[in-house]
């Protein structure tokens, strides 16, 4: 079969942890002080990479020989997923790593982050029922009542309900203040009949748990149009009675879509009401009594930029998995002589110019977007937990300036990354026998979920740029500037901060005139924001990669090339030459573009569209 996990280590996860970021304060917070600390990393990490080989790599074998069907009303998933789910879930690896009860041993969301990668990794199809399980329970913490969340957070932290939130319509995709589901009132204030229909809804529907509990997005008649009037409501697949029992609650799924990848994973067409007896919960205030606003667009962004940062974290561990299979393929496969010195004999792939350059180039953006991911899950455990506010706040600023950079980056560049990687195989590259061409399929959607990367763009420069005047991103800026200022005499990585230094004082000149020509054109920034998105994550990922190749080469220069761990550190300066010499110089390219103010693409009538 096709399957292969071939992630074989742990080891930058411990450096990132472990070494790199300031991660003390975390491990000292009480939540995290009586179980875990920075020496834990191994202990708890690589139990999870043997799972990974020996117990979920297997399952993902299932998602093309056992795919999601739909027969009479019912779906099917892989035989093996009701077993997965509820190992995961009762052994601590998902949903109850959320739990805030005072006895509760969570992990620090670092820690959490790599082994969800991980586990991603070895079956992608898998990882959404845990992610929006573990989603719609948070929102249920945070605004559900004690009545609330002593009926649906046990089961479904300890798997045997699931979750997933439903937003998109037939007729409402990103633009969701068009929605149509609507929510009338029962005799119980808390309690609404729901009347709608949801599409592309993942994790919509299983045969493995014994209840799906929705985050249902309606509006309650009287509300105000669009999405400020727009609530959020607890509706089960099946109504739970104050005994506990279940019952049904006019909550059916209509099909399945047939997808690219990810055959495992159902994404349900749901249709809620349609004998008038489908009731949920409202979450936070009734519009009618707060001047026809509603609180489910607030509350439903709680987990959607987690979600956000998951969905990009889903497309890094596929790109990371796809480089160790060509790796180990590159390894194994022998063929062709050295250009250089052809009279030797064939040789491993491994050792011709170009697969090394693929594998370089894989390394590079890998370590780039594991360095930006995990420095922004730093920063969730700080929001969450830190007693300073001064600490916490500055958390939260990086988390709303890089949440769209962490979604769109490795989602828009995994499909050609990955790509890349099907390239070294040659033509047993492009065989369903061999993995990465499943890893190709089941990573395209992460581009789209979660609002497409469009919409992530527009994000960056419509909000995430203006807060508080500009004044929260001109200091993420500043504090780059200031980075390249205090190490750019650096004597072994003279060029790439020189790089850096360029692609900052090109960035901030681009931003200057993008900000000039959108007050007389404002069409110039949606025609160059996905461009722009691009450019800033490069930006803030060789920044992020300079800092870990600057401590790398010193503990390189301290070990020596005797030691060990001398490859490693010696491949974390590796990985920053490239990415600064290769990568970031599309910063400036993309300034120049932009600078530039070329119009073609939306100057030329629609007709011209015939090929």
């Amino acid at each position: 079969m096709a399957s292969n996990f071939a992630i074989n280590n742990i080891r930058d996860f411990e450096f990132i942890i472990q070494e790199w970021l300031p991660t003390e304060g975390v491990f000292n917070y009480p939540q995290f002080a009586d179980y875990y600390s920075r020496d834990d990393v191994k202990s708890v990490l690589e139990p999870i990479l043997k799972m990974c080989k020996i117990v979920i790599e297997p399952t993902n074998d299932e998602n093309e020989t056992h795919p999601v069907t739909y027969a009479d009303g019912k779906v099917t998933t892989p035989p093996s997923y009701g077993t997965l789910f509820r190992k995961l879930q009762e052994e601590g690896w998902g949903t109850s790593n959320i739990d805030e009860s005072p006895d509760a041993m969570v992990m620090p969301e670092m820690i959490n982050a790599a082994v969800w990668e991980m586990i991603c990794a070895a079956n992608p199809a898998f990882m959404p029922y845990v992610m929006l399980t573990t989603g719609s329970a948070n929102l249920i913490q945070s605004y559900g009542d004690e009545k609330l969340k002593h009926m649906f957070l046990p089961k479904m932290m300890n798997g045997t309900w699931a979750g997933t939130m439903c937003l998109t319509e037939p007729g409402a995709g990103s633009d969701v203040g068009d929605i149509t589901s609507k929510a009338y009132p029962t005799d119980d204030p808390r309690v609404f009949n729901i009347v709608g229909n949801k599409l592309f809804i993942t994790g919509g529907d299983n045969d493995f748990s014994e209840n799906i509990i929705h985050l249902f997005l309606a509006r309650i008649e009287g509300a105000k149009p669009g999405t400020g009037g727009i609530s959020l409501f607890v509706v089960p697949k099946l109504w739970v009675n104050e005994d506990g029992s279940l019952e049904d609650n006019d909550f059916i799924t209509t099909g399945v879509e047939h997808k690219m990848g990810l055959h495992g994973s159902v994404t349900a067409a749901l249709s809620a009401g349609e004998n008038g007896k489908c009731r949920g919960w409202l979450l936070g205030i009734d519009p009618r009594e707060n001047n026809g606003k509603g609180e489910g667009m607030a509350q439903m962004f709680q987990m959607m930029n987690l979600a956000r940062m998951e969905t990009g974290h889903m497309a890094l561990s596929c790109i990371t998995n796809a480089f160790a299979n060509a790796r180990d393929n590159a390894k194994e496969r022998v063929q062709g002589r050295l250009l250089t010195n052809p009279k030797a004999g064939r040789v491993a792939i491994i050792n011709h110019e170009d697969i090394k350059r693929t594998l370089m180039m894989g390394k590079a953006y890998i370590d780039a977007m594991r360095a930006m991911m995990y420095r922004v899950y730093l920063a969730f455990d700080q929001r969450h937990r830190d007693p300073d506010p001064a600490v916490r706040k500055a958390a939260s600023d990086l988390i709303e300036i890089t949440t769209p950079l962490c979604k769109a980056y490795p989602s828009d560049e995994g499909w050609w990354l990955i790509g890349e990687a099907i390239q070294s195989y040659g033509g047993y590259g492009f065989c369903e026998e061999y993995p990465v061409s499943q890893i190709a399929r089941d990573m395209k959607i992460y581009s789209i979920w979660e609002g497409t990367n469009y919409i992530q763009s527009l994000d960056l420069l419509g909000r995430k740029m203006k807060m508080k005047g500009g004044s929260v991103f001109n200091a993420w800026v500043q504090e780059m500037v200031d980075f390249y200022e205090a190490n750019k005499g650096h004597e072994n990585l003279s060029k790439e901060f020189a790089n850096l230094g360029k692609a900052l004082k090109a960035y901030q000149e681009m931003l200057k005139s993008l900000n000039e020509v959108s007050q007389s054109n404002m069409s110039m920034v949606p025609l160059y924001s996905r461009r722009i998105l691009t450019a800033t994550a490069q930006l803030y990922s060789g920044r992020l990669l300079l800092d870990q190749a600057v401590l790398a080469d010193k503990k390189a220069q301290e070990i020596g090339p005797s030691h060990f761990d001398y490859n490693f550190y010696s491949g974390k300066v590796a990985s920053a030459r490239y990415y600064l010499r290769n990568v970031v110089p599309n910063v400036w390219a993309v300034a120049e573009i932009v600078i530039d103010g070329d119009t073609s693409a939306i100057d030329a009538p629609i007709e011209v569209y015939e090929y």
